[in-house]
This record gives structure tokens, sequence and C-alpha cells, in this order.
């Protein structure tokens, strides 16, 4: 009877010790600062939720054929989506230019796009690193959420290490806070 309430006792602790590790690593990622991207096709179904993202975005009778690409009056020209200090969250000035850019990759499925994430020169090397990462996987999730294919879309991460703009002030950083889309 004694080997058996110890075999119990060793069971609930195993439960437990599970159950409290599988809830730290849910705090531990919120923690860390992981990205966020917000799904606004909930409650949309199939070719419901495609056509929204490309809609929304896109004027009626926009080129989404690779020439569009070098229109400046394009949707498609614009090519950098910028964060705040210290974010990987997408702003909500850069929802039309990546519903643009995923229509685009969505219709041209032989394309693909490099997004290269960037940090200004505040932090430490890899946390700047990390940072731009982040930035450079939210933008893909976004993409991939408003119709690219996974496959079109690679992410690389520069941190600080090729600023757009050299300077230290905060309008300098404010422009190098950013993700590159290069075609």
């Amino acid at each position: 009877m004694k080997g058996a309430g110890q075999k119990l006792l060793v069971v609930l602790l195993a439960a437990l010790l599970v159950t409290g590790c599988s809830s730290r690593s849910t705090r531990s990622d919120d923690a860390q600062g992981r990205a966020t991207v917000e799904d606004r096709s909930m409650g949309q179904t199939g070719s419901d939720a495609d056509s929204g993202a490309q809609s929304s975005a896109l004027p009626g009778g926009t080129d989404l054929s690779a020439s569009a690409l070098n229109d400046p009056a394009s949707p498609l020209a614009v090519r950098i989506i910028y964060f705040d200090y210290d974010s990987a969250n997408i702003r909500s000035d850069s929802s039309d230019t990546l519903a643009a850019h995923a229509a685009f990759l969505a219709a041209n499925p032989t394309l693909s796009v490099t997004l290269e994430g960037h940090a200004d020169e505040r932090g430490s090397r890899e946390y700047n690193l990390a940072l731009g990462e982040r930035r450079a996987l939210a933008v893909r999730r976004q993409l991939v959420l408003l119709g690219a294919s996974a496959g079109q879309v690679r992410s690389v991460s520069y941190g600080e290490e090729r600023p757009a703009v050299d300077g230290h002030d905060d309008e300098s950083y404010s422009l190098n806070r950013r993700v590159e889309l290069v075609y």
C-alpha cells in the first residue's frame, strides 16, 4: 500500500510539473515580445477572404503583373514598412501596402520576395539582429495571411548593420526601423 501511495504521488507531481511548464512557455512567448499580427479575415470564408484582401488595398483595375513593380503610381512602389521603437508590431499605416504586396504575390506565384529586417543603432548588436528578425517575420506572417504563399517569402535580418540614414537623432532612428521588400 505504501508503494502504491508513493507511485500516485509521483504521477501527480509529474502532472503538475507538465501543467506548470506548459503555462510558463506561453508566458515566456509573451514576455519575449513576439510579434503580433491581426487576422482580419475572421468570419469570412475561402474566396470571400481572398477577394476582400485584394480589393481593400488595390483600386479596381490595378495591374498585378510584374511590370507593376516598376510603376511609381502603383501601390507596389512602396516597399518599406516602418516600425515603432523597440517594436515588431505592424503599424496600421502599412496595412494597405502589405495587402497590395500579398495580392501581387498571390497573382504571381513564380515570383518571390526577400524581407530584410532592420533596427536603429540603439541596443546591442545581438538584440538588434533579433529585433530585425522579429520584424521581418511579422511582415511575412501578414503577407501569408493575406494570400501570399509561404514559399514565396524569405526573411533575413541585418539588425543595425545597414542603416538607411546615418544620424543619431529621432528622425534617423525612425527611418532605420524598417523591413524592406526586395523582389
